[in-house]
């Protein structure tokens, strides 16, 4: 597992917590999780993407590097 997942599980434990403790209500927050978890898989999806396409491009080009 990658650096970038870690904090992204991380960040998706610790979201709900710090709103709890900061006053929200627990039932109002327990859509936080699964909303970041989302959210970052899609990024990570776009991100994998991406960097697939730059890579066919500059191989594309004949952009190699000496």
């Amino acid at each position: 597992m990658s650096a970038a997942v870690r904090w992204a599980a991380f960040g998706c434990v610790l979201a709900p917590v710090v709103l709890v403790v900061y006053g929200a209500s627990a039932g109002g927050v327990m859509w936080v999780a699964p909303v970041l978890a989302a959210v970052t898989g899609i990024c990570r999806l776009l991100l994998r993407r991406a960097e697939r396409g730059a890579a066919g491009a500059r191989g594309a080009a004949g952009d190699v590097p000496r």
